[in-house]
Formats: structure tokens, sequence, C-alpha cells
């Protein structure tokens, strides 16, 4: 600036920060005008905004206390108050300073590190067995990838490496650090432990110490960037050898000249996320697309060699596994690894890579920079980019067959890994060319054998590539619907629940299948396996929609795979909706697929528990009216495969019967004859199997048919001895006392009398209107028909009160007064003094005196007034006998002699009854 311009920026910076700079600049300005002041003895002034110089190390100011004390702070608050969050940002900072190159990236680690090592939750969880949360065990994810990347920094000194191996030793030799795979106590042991004595010892997973978080940046701090092979990988654009003719599996170059890089690939893998996290994006990138083509290479040579031994071995199925360790869901996520730098790439051009000083200087060789701003297009096919290459890592990672790992949390993060990488591509909208990839993919994962999860014969523990299918079925179907189905049906199975093992299976020994019971204990995402299944049906049912012989396969994959009835229910639910969407007419063969499934359901659900059974029921009736009339005359038909028979008479065949399922159809008076017929043979057979439950149901739905209502009649009559209880039989008598047969409704009422025991207590029981009602019935037919249940009545009831109610309508009108066809009667009152009434007044009395002597027996004061009242009541029973009132005198003498020594309570009989 000139002159006048620094003085117009001094008075501006002073007018805009006056209150705060004001005192200083005049400080300044008396200093500057003493011509002794120190100011004016240093020659120029010092420059906030110039930074370090070229050479220097960047190393900001770290607040180590304050660091420690937020680290605390979040911890303490257990994953609330967004505190998870919070911790997230600190470990993004310590990112962000990794790539600035700033060495206090390693020591704030390090200081987070010993909070979470001090966090109390550790022990305490590790005492009471209980796991940590979800979002607390990605945070310690988080911590050890982090170490990972501080270890793996290309230029760190060998001291630096030495002191951070000895801290993570001395972290991982703590007690209650966390182990990789999960929680500790929380895990059931590991399979192996299942097995005979003897039996692969040396596998055992309990004899091996487990890895922590820790474990692979320590294993990390053994690997080096001296490869010279690598050396050139990462440090040019143009390091080909097309002379190079080496075509083994580990060669340098592949058949193209361009290099290749061989080595454990998550390793390989955390090697590019070290680059990118150290600022050496370009670096990364070209170590990415190495790693890649060696992926692509692989993929091809094992195809080629499965061919091979599907030739010389046509008969021997291979389900070995190379891959016990899988790549999606491993700690180090190297697929999440190579497609995020590979789609970093695709957003940036060659200029926006950050503009450090190049990473060969560094290194100190191979310092020629003429390739360093020249596009790493190098390596790709005609055609390809960094985005193919991205799809198509992720692709060959989500198809990689790979063994179901151990414990709760791993194989939750398998799910969650999976999801996280089909949700990235589903971002990515479909091109001719990517079509082409995921063909090309498609193929190889069905064609590659054991390599693949959608191979021919896989391994009976691989985790299941439903949710990839479901993704590669939706992206296919467009493009090519015969591979997209291919690829669905193929990953349809769920082996682990197949109660055989293929031959072949026993590849990985420590894991033998027949040591496991059915549902296998060690899968604990299976409920989530499963409906991931179920979701990949459903699609392929929507998806086949009007076409026959792909519905038929989809029916035939579901009822082949799918072991869980509720699974099964919900499809056939789906095929519903999907068959009668309102505004087309409705898909018939859908809607054959839906009943299918249904009775598939049915007949799974039959014989266990299944809370939702009832729903299951009524939704297959549902279903078979919309498919049409010969659809619920062939559930009716076969009902007993089906249906209990309470569920067959109770909801199937009074659906059937009713008058919306006949408008609904359209049933001509055949038809609906033809209906009916079925339903009356249902209702018989099931009256027959169960007359307890199912005979009212019978006899209502054999009413319009007199031989076929008798014989159901008739099958009451013959259970009501043995296996009918009295609350049934009455519920039957009044049935058919509505209906009109009063004789049939006494003749049951009578055998329900017998099923009958009503203590002296009992005054409050439920039967007791059915006694009431049953007499009442009798002594409407005649003076015959209540003699015939007056015993009955006798021999059955005990309670004092309701016999004298029974006694006191009994003799308020004339038995039989409305006859059976309504004609009166004009016959006398019955006579206490003969029978039946006589047993019964008998009875009565006999009860009232039994009641009494037992209420008297644990009687308290506050019952007295109560009791006063119960005798006042017997003694009107009683009065109805003609030498009542001697009996009833005679019985109070005999409570006043008996209970004397209960003076108050014989005072109150006393003053009542004299």
């Amino acid at each position: 600036m000139n002159r006048d311009q620094l003085q117009k920026f001094v008075q501006y910076l002073i007018t805009v920060h006056h209150t705060e700079v004001l005192p200083t600049a005049q400080k300044l300005a008396d200093e500057i005008l003493s011509q002794n002041s120190e100011i004016n003895q240093v020659h120029g002034a010092p420059d906030p905004t110039a930074g370090a110089s070229i050479d220097d190390e960047n190393c900001w100011h770290l607040d180590e206390e304050q660091v420690q004390e937020q680290v605390k702070l979040f911890l303490s608050q257990g994953g609330y108050h967004g505190s998870g969050k919070q911790l997230n940002l600190l470990f993004a900072k310590v990112r962000e300073m990794l790539k600035m190159r700033d060495s206090n990236g390693a020591r704030m680690l390090t200081l987070i590190t010993e909070q979470f090592m001090a966090d109390p939750r550790l022990s305490l969880w590790r005492q009471q067995g209980t796991a940590m949360t979800d979002k607390y065990r990605q945070l310690w994810d988080e911590l050890g990838a982090l170490w990972m990347c501080i270890v793996l920094n290309p230029h760190c000194k060998l001291e630096q490496k030495a002191s951070w191996l000895k801290q993570l030793k001395k972290w991982n030799s703590v007690d209650v650090c966390p182990w990789e795979d999960g929680n500790h106590g929380s895990e059931l042991p590991n399979l192996t432990n299942a097995l005979p004595q003897g039996a692969n010892v040396n596998q055992d997973s309990s004899n091996r110490p487990h890895r922590t978080v820790f474990t692979r940046a320590i294993e990390a701090c053994d690997l080096h960037w001296q490869d010279s092979h690598l050396q050139h990988i990462i440090s040019s654009d143009l390091y080909t050898n097309y002379c190079y003719h080496d075509d083994t599996e580990n060669s340098l170059f592949d058949s193209r000249g361009w290099p290749l890089w061989h080595e454990h690939v998550p390793t390989a893998c955390a090697r590019v996320d070290a680059l990118r996290s150290h600022g050496y994006p370009r670096e990364a990138l070209r170590l990415a697309i190495a790693i890649v083509n060696t992926l692509r290479r692989q993929q091809q040579k094992q195809l080629d060699m499965f061919r091979t031994q599907k030739k010389e071995l046509p008969h021997k199925s291979i389900t070995l596994i190379t891959n016990l360790e899988g790549w999606v869901g491993h700690p180090l996520d190297p697929v999440g690894t190579l497609f995020s730098s590979l789609m970093e790439a695709c957003h940036m051009d060659d200029e926006s890579f950050p503009g450090f000083s190049s990473f060969t200087e560094n290194m100190g060789q191979c310092k020629s920079l003429e390739y360093q701003h020249l596009p790493a297009h190098k390596f790709l096919e005609e055609g390809e980019s960094y985005l193919t290459l991205a799809v198509e890592v992720a692709l060959i990672g989500l198809g990689q067959q790979r063994i179901m790992p151990d414990g709760l949390y791993t194989q939750e993060k398998v799910c969650r890994n999976e999801e996280q990488l089909i949700s990235k591509l589903q971002e990515i909208e479909l091109d001719d060319t990517l079509v082409k990839i995921f063909r090309k993919q498609a193929v190889f994962l069905l064609e590659a054998g054991p390599y693949s999860g959608l191979g021919e014969i896989i391994h009976r523990e691989s985790v299941p590539m439903h949710t990839f299918a479901k993704y590669l079925f939706t992206s296919l179907l467009p493009h090519d619907a015969e591979l997209a189905y291919k690829i669905a049906l193929r990953a349809m199975r769920l082996l682990v629940l197949e109660s055989a093992a293929p031959a072949g299976d026993l590849t990985r020994p420590h894991h033998i299948a027949s040591v496991v019971p059915n549902r296998y204990p060690r899968w604990f995402t299976l409920s989530h396996i499963e409906s991931q299944q179920c979701e990949l049906a459903s699609t392929m049912l929507t998806a086949a929609k009007g076409d026959v012989r792909r519905l038929e396969t989809v029916l035939e994959s579901i009822q082949k795979n799918i072991h869980s009835s509720s699974h099964i229910f919900k499809l056939a639910q789906d095929a519903f909706k999907i068959a009668t969407l309102m505004d087309t007419l409705p898909d018939i063969t859908l809607l054959k697929v839906s009943l299918e499934l249904g009775l598939q359901v049915m007949r799974m659900t039959l014989s266990t528990l299944n809370w939702r059974r009832r729903e299951m029921v009524r939704w297959l009736v549902t279903c078979a009216t919309e498919v049409g009339v010969y659809a619920l005359d062939s559930i009716m038909q076969s009902w007993f495969t089906l249906f209990t028979p309470t569920e067959a008479t109770s909801i199937v065949a009074t659906t059937v019967m009713s008058n919306s399922t006949i408008v609904r159809l359209h049933l001509d008076c055949h038809q609906q004859e033809k209906l009916a017929s079925s339903a009356r043979t249902l209702a018989l057979q099931c009256a027959m199997k169960d007359p307890q439950n199912c005979a009212l149901s019978a006899l209502t739905l054999c009413e319009k048919d007199h031989i076929a209502f008798e014989t159901a009649y008739q099958i009451v009559l013959d259970a009501a001895t043995t296996g009918m209880s009295y609350t049934q039989l009455f519920t039957i008598a009044r049935y058919m006392e509505h209906r009109g047969y009063p004789m049939r409704a006494y003749k049951l009422a009578t055998l329900a009398m017998t099923h009958l025991n009503l203590s002296y207590n009992q005054d409050t029981h439920p039967a007791i209107n059915d006694v009431l009602w049953a007499c009442a019935l009798s002594h409407s037919l005649g003076k015959n028909e209540l003699a015939a249940i007056i015993p009955l009545v006798v021999k059955s009831v005990k309670c004092a009160t309701v016999l004298s109610d029974i006694l006191r309508r009994c003799t308020l009108t004339t038995p039989g007064m409305v006859g059976l066809h309504g004609r009166r009667n004009s016959g006398k009152l019955m006579s206490l003094d003969k029978a039946p009434l006589r047993q019964l007044l008998d009875a009565t009395i006999g009860a009232y005196i039994n009641t009494t002597h037992s209420r008297l027996t644990h009687i308290s004061p506050r019952h007295y007034s109560e009791f006063i009242e119960f005798l006042s009541k017997a003694r009107e029973t009683f009065l109805m006998a003609h030498d009542g009132h001697i009996q009833f005198t005679q019985f109070i003498d005999n409570l006043k002699q008996i209970y004397k020594g209960k003076k108050k309570l014989m005072m109150l009989v006393r003053e009542r009854f004299g």
C-alpha cells in the first residue's frame, strides 16, 4: 500500500474497533513518535498474516486441558444432549489436523483416547456383563480407525511410531479395553465350544487372545512404505510395464502393463485412507485405482478357475470360502474407503487437489515432477471414469461371499455397512455405461462359484444377499429383466434355516452345522435378515404382476425359501393388495398366488400357537372370496388340513354363508345351494370332531336342511352325556327354544342339569339364571316335565335362596298354562303336599337348615343383621308347609340351644323370632 492507503487503512481499523483498539493505538503512536522507544530500534514490524515459513512443521498451540475436559464431559453425558455428535466433531477435527499435517493431531487423539479409556462405565459394563450402546461402540471404532491412520502416516519418524506403539500396547493390555468384535461378556460363546472334545482345538476362539479396537493399529506399526513398486504406483500416473509377462497370481502388472497391488485388501485400503487423511489425495487415488484393477483381475481369474474346476469335477459341490473376513462390515471399511476416494475424485478436477508439496519430494526419491499434473485416467478402460470404478468396486464388495461374523455387534455392523453403501449407490443415476457395469457384475456374481455370495452353491453360514439383490433387481429390471430375476431368485435362499446342510458343507470344519439347533443362536440378526428376504420377495411379486410365468417362479421360490409364517402371510397380503388395486381389474394369477401363500400359512400355523391366527383365517376367506366360488368350495372341502373345527364353523363357513358373500359373488340359486351343502357337510364333520365348540355353529348352519339339522341335534345328544359342559348344553338348549323346539330344548336342559352342582353358598353363580330358565321351561310344558326336572334340581342345587325362588315361581301359576300350541290349560295350581313340589319344598327347608349351620360356624358380629334377614326368608319357606310353623319354632329352639355361646346373636334371634 502507498502512504495514503496505509493511513486510510489504520484510520478505518481504529474507527471500526475504536473501543478495543483506541488505547493501544494511542500507546503505539506515542512509542513511534518517541525517538528512543523500543519499536524504533527494530527494523520492520511483525506480520500476523504471514504464517509459518515453508520449512516449518505445522504445529499450532493445543489446549490439552480443554480437550480432556471436553471429552470427559461428553462421555459423562452418556450419549445424551448430542454428546455423541460433539465427540464425532472432535474426531473430525483430528482428521482435519492430519490433513493439514499438523503434528498435534496425534497428540489430540492421545488425549481423547486417554479419556475414553478412563470412562468408568467400561468396568461397570464388564462387571455387569452388559453391552455398550451402538453409538458408543461406533465412537470406539472411529478411535481405532484414526490410530490406524496415524501409524500409517507415510512420513512419520521411526521414534514417533515407536512411542505410539508403546502407548497403543499399554491401552491394549488394559482389562476393560473394548474388543473389536463387540462387547465383553454379552456374546454367546463361539460355536467351536459346542464341538466334541479334541476337535480342532487349535481353532478354539476361547484360547485366542481377543482382538481389541487397537489391535489393527498395533499390527499396522509393522507396515512401511519403502516397497519400490508401491512407491512407483503412488508417485506416478505413467508407471507401466508393457514388457511384463508374468501372469501369475501375484504379478506386479496385468496383461495391459498396468500396475497391480497385492496386499490383504483391508490393509491396502487402510493405506489409501492414510494417504487421504494425511493430505495426499492424488497418491491415495492412484493406489485406489491399482487396488480396484487388482480386484477386477482377481475376480476374472477366480471365475476362470471355477469354470475349470466345474469341468474337471462336475459332481463336486464347491462351497469353500476363501474369505472368512468379509470386506463389508469390516472394521477398516475397505470398500467404503475405495468408494469414497473414487467418488471424491469425480467431484474435483485435477487442479483442485490440495496444493501441498509433492509426496515424492518428501519421500526423497523418484523426483521427476513431469507426471504430477497428468490426470490418473491413464489406468482406466475406454469409457470408464472414477465414477464407474467406484460403482464397480462397491458391487464387487457387496457381492463377495463372506462368513457371518460372530457376535451381535459385528453382525449388525455388516447390515448397517451394507445399507450405507447401497444408499450411496442409490444417489447415483444409472446411465448406459453404469448399466453395462451392473450387467457385467451381475453375470460375474451368478457364475463366480464360491467367491460370490450369489454363486451357484454357497456355504451354509454365508452372509445372505437379500438386501443387495433387491437393489440389483430394481436397478437391472428396466434394462435386463431376465438377469434381474436370475439375481433375485438366486439370492432368495437362506441356507442357515434349511434343516439339512448340502453335501460338501463342512469345508470350514470348526463351524459344523449339525451341532447347531435349527433356529441358529449364532445369528443374532436373523429376524432382520428374514424381513429383508421377505422384502426381496415382495419386490419381485410387485414387478411380476401380469406375467404368469414369472409369478409362478416367484411363488415357488417363496414356498421353498421362506420359513416364517408371519413373513409368508405378509407376502400373501402384499400380493392381494397388488392384485386388487382399485384402478384395474383384479390380476387373477396374482390373486391365486396370494391364496396359495395364504393356504401355506394356514397349514404352517394350524398346530402351533399364533396370536394372529384369527386375523389370518378371516383374511384367507376374504382372499378366497375374491378368487371365486370354487376357491371357497375348495377350502371348505379340505378344511381339516387348514383350520381347527372351531375356525371352520365359526369363521369360515359362517362367513361363506353370509348374505354379504352371496351378494359379493353374484351367486345364482344353484351355486348358493352347492356352497350351502359344502358348509353343512363341514359343519357336521366339525361337530363330530369337536362337539363342545362346534355343535351350536353346526345347528345354525344346518337350520335350512331338515336332515342335516336332525343329524346335528343327534350329535349333540350323543356328546351331551360325556364331553359337554352344562354351560354349552344350556346355550344350545336356549337356542333350541328360540328356534321353536321347546321339547328338544327341555331334553338338553335336563342333560345340562345332570352336570351341574351348586353348593349352599353359591347364590351368585352364573348358572342360576339357566336353572331358573330350565324350570320355567319345564313348568310351561306341563306337570310331567316339571315332575321330571325337580329331582334333578334337588340333586344338583344345594343353595337355599335359589331353591326357594324356584319353589315360589312354581306355586304362582298352573304348569302348562301356555301349552305347546298356545292352548291355555284350565288346570289347578299344584299342591305343595304332593309330588313333585313336596320334594322341592322339603329340599328347600333342608337347604335353609344346612346353610344356617354352615354360616354360624364362622360368623362375625358385622354379619349378624344380614343373618337375621336370612332367617326371615327361611321362615317364609317353612310356613309354606302345613306344619311349617311348628318346624320353624323347633328349628329356632335348636339354634338357641346349640349356639348359646353367641349371646349377642341369640338375643337378636329371640327379639325377632321369640
